[in-house]
């Protein structure tokens, strides 16, 4: 499926995750498909896939570093993806203001709370993902305030709660596990008692995605957003800056791990034996058992909520998406081969959502080698993920405008047309 030229039909709002057909307002009358955003997208979709179904990284070679780069930068990238649908839905490049602003407004609102309740229903099937969609839900309620800023100052608020946020993060925790003052506000807590998970606490402090620690990657997103990607020289721009934050994240992690004395030994220490030469970049150094040391601070690992692991997981996504964009405009037989990329890209919230039922299905129902940790067999049941999501997308968005999923949400948006 070739990519779609200009056309002159109503830009059409991506929800959060993109899952939608991605239109972007210019600064002329007509409107686009971005198709480098769908292909980032979909690159997205399938990292998720990889870290749910593939085989473990211990396989080695070259798959085996694939997969290992796939973890949590995947799910990074949709984080900074979620941040560019924010701003394309409150307006691009200038935010919506008036009636319109405030319909925008209500329509993320309620694309957040659909978002809560989704990822809370997938988590009830008790899979071994841990599912993202209700955090991303908080996410966009949380930054949703700053949707009317300049590129520049988002840019700036994105590197100060990295700089920031991680190190609040890190005391929250500790005085959790030094104390019982998380479990009072639990046992207190709503959301906890309906869903059956730890709630509020989960979802900003203790969870695999703490809001406290994403934000800068929905902001950062919101940035790109901003910037007028049809200007010569933005998206090169965007992959420098890009490279130099993954430079700075896990050549940051690797220098200081192995300048500041101990450090290495108290990370190993603390995981158990984890590989703490690799903490600078893979999750295979493990989590902290027990008390986290001031040493964990100085890691890069893509889920330690650290400084260093956002700024490189930060760049590393604004490199990926620099490339797509730069693809999709420089290269369009590449674009057109990559086209069931782009569609998965398009569909990526059904796609997200089959993929985790589908493996409490396989895992109920029958053996399945990826679910059951069978890594010499889980190669093909990975690839057959991805055929098959590759497959459905480009089917589906050949006959419709929309995923199913992504057709929901559009229906129960429209009730923010009753805000005046």
């Amino acid at each position: 499926m070739a990519p779609k030229a200009l056309s002159a039909e109503p830009a059409d709002e991506s929800p959060p995750l993109g899952l939608d057909r991605f239109h972007v307002l210019a600064d002329r009358p007509s409107t686009g498909r971005l198709i480098g955003i769908d292909l980032a997208r979909g690159l997205a979709v399938f990292g998720m896939y990889a870290v749910h179904v593939g085989p473990d990284v211990t396989v080695g070679g070259p798959v085996g570093f694939l997969l290992e780069t796939a973890r949590g930068r995947s799910s990074a990238l949709f984080a900074l993806l979620a941040g560019f649908s924010l701003v394309i839905i409150t307006g691009r490049p200038h935010p919506a203001t008036g009636r319109a602003g405030r319909q925008a407004v209500a329509r993320v609102v309620i694309r957040a709370v659909v978002l809560l309740v989704l990822g809370y229903a997938l988590t009830a099937l008790d899979t071994d993902v841990d599912v993202i969609l209700s955090f991303y839900g908080l996410l966009f309620l949380a930054v949703l305030p700053l949707h009317r800023l300049r590129a520049g100052a988002l840019a700036l608020i994105a590197a100060a709660s990295a700089l920031i946020m991680p190190q609040v993060l890190y005391v929250i925790r500790t005085s959790i596990e030094d104390g019982n003052w998380a479990d009072t506000v639990t046992a207190h807590d709503p959301l906890a008692r309906v869903t059956g998970t730890d709630g509020i606490i989960e979802l900003l402090f203790t969870g695999a995605y703490p809001v406290l620690t994403w934000i800068p990657f929905l902001i950062a997103g919101m940035a790109a957003a901003r910037l007028d990607l049809a200007r010569p020289g933005v998206r090169s721009r965007l992959a420098v800056v890009g490279g130099a934050l993954a430079v700075l994240g896990y050549g940051g992690s690797w220098l200081a791990l192995r300048l500041v004395p101990g450090a290495l030994t108290a990370v190993a220490s603390a995981t158990g034996g984890g590989s703490a030469s690799s903490a600078w970049w893979s999750d295979t150094v493990g989590e902290p058992e027990g008390h986290t040391p001031l040493a964990w601070l100085l890691v890069a690992a893509p889920h330690s909520q650290t400084t260093f692991s956002v700024l490189g997981n930060t760049g590393v996504a604004l490199a990926v998406v620099a490339a797509c964009l730069t693809a999709a405009d420089r290269m369009p037989r590449l674009t057109r081969l990559a086209a069931p990329v782009a569609a998965v890209g398009m569909t990526a919230l059904t796609l997200y959502v089959l993929h985790i039922v589908a493996l409490w299905f396989f895992d109920d129902i029958w053996y399945v080698p990826a679910v059951d940790g069978d890594t010499l067999s889980a190669l093909p049941v990975l690839l057959g993920f991805i055929a098959t999501a590759m497959l459905l997308a480009t089917v589906w968005t050949r006959l419709l405008r929309r995923g199913p999923l992504e057709q929901l949400l559009h229906v129960v948006t429209r009730a923010a047309q009753a805000v005046r």
